[in-house]
């Protein structure tokens, strides 16, 4: 792989099918996914206008959109929204609004913040000490963290923004996962401030990742300087509609996390059942620590069902939520297979 200042240029990252094909070829198809933090309960499709598909999106949407995200997120106002499509897109450009310097990201977490670091010019590390984060020129924080559901105390978070706004740096706190986390505990409504960007995904939660939508949440001036960087028609058509509707259902929200609070409990039970430890996550995905993370990771996937594991950290798994029934049967009866396994192990050692 090519590097950037010793960050590899691609990183693999859960929800690829063709991959687990590749590693697990007679596996029964279709795999199970539960890679990805992405809730398997999307929000319901409905019939867009055909205008959606057929003009450039109009401006007043885009406002509209902007608006909508504003009062779901608890951002100051829509001049503190800027729209874009996906969350990814933005990592780079929001790296590049501090001149490069050091940035440090708290980890460990996803990987994309350290490499989108390094592409805007940064020397960029991954540290595990939050205090650290004080000396960076660009301070990156994932709150809820992922793969661990790690969450950071607001209070802590605008200490920090302080420290580095007074010598002209930058926090990032990307909010992916906190449609699902301790909402209090957002930087959403603090962002007036200046030196604190807050990311948020549109469709971890809403369960449409393909529809590619994500926000900036930053004082207005800063919103600006990102917005020029997107120019006119940054949002598809079919993004602003999905986005405008989900976003103002705040029924169907609220529905939905009780729904997945009550759906990880259950993983976390079935887990339990088997022997496999749950040591964090969110409501939409949980965090395994296990000394055989790699045989567990090996026998699900040899059942076609599909976990989030880390090069890196061989002890450590991630995993989503199954959606409808066949998928919780299937998976209990592959952890039910692993458990055998591992029984049958034991009993051989003792023999001998």
């Amino acid at each position: 792989m090519k590097s950037l200042d010793g960050v590899t240029a691609a990183v693999d990252h859960g929800g690829s099918l063709g991959r687990a094909r590749a590693l697990f070829p007679h596996a029964p198809l279709p795999f199970v996914d539960l890679s990805t933090g992405i809730n398997p309960h999307s929000y319901p499709l409905f019939d867009l206008p055909a205008t959606a598909l057929s003009r450039l999106p109009e401006a007043a949407r885009a406002r509209e959109l902007a608006e909508v995200a504003a009062s779901a997120y608890g951002a100051p106002s829509a001049a503190n929204v800027a729209a874009a499509p996906g969350t990814q897109i933005l990592l780079p450009r929001v790296a590049s609004l501090v001149s490069p310097g050091k940035a440090l990201v708290l980890g460990p977490t996803y990987a994309e913040h350290r490499r989108a670091a390094a592409i805007a010019g940064h020397a960029a590390a991954e540290v595990d000490d939050f205090e650290a984060l004080a000396a960076a020129d660009l301070a990156v924080v994932v709150n809820p963290n992922n793969p661990d559901g790690r969450v950071v105390e607001r209070e802590r978070l605008l200490r920090l923004a302080a420290k580095l706004r007074a010598g002209g740096g930058l926090l990032v706190v990307d909010e992916a996962f906190m449609d699902v986390g301790p909402r209090s505990e957002s930087l959403a409504g603090d962002v007036d401030q200046g030196g604190i960007v807050v990311l948020r995904s549109f469709g971890k939660f809403f369960g449409l990742a393909g529809l590619r939508l994500g926000f900036a949440l930053a004082d207005a001036l800063t919103v600006e300087r990102l917005e020029a960087q997107f120019g006119p028609w940054a949002v598809a058509g079919p993004a602003l509609e999905y986005g405008i509707r989900a976003l103002a259902d705040t029924g169907w929200q609220a529905g939905m996390r009780r729904r997945l609070a009550e759906d990880a409990a259950r993983l976390d039970t079935l887990f339990g059942r088997f022997g496999v430890p749950v040591a964090g996550g969110t409501s939409l995905f949980r965090y395994i620590r296990l000394a055989d993370a790699a045989g567990l990771f090996s026998v699900l996937g040899q059942r076609g069902i599909l976990l989030r594991h880390f090069a890196d950290r061989p002890d450590v798994l991630r995993a989503g939520l199954p959606g409808a029934d066949e998928e919780w049967r299937r998976l209990e009866s592959a952890l039910a297979g692993w458990a055998s396994g591992r029984d049958d192990d034991a009993k051989g050692e003792t023999i001998q």
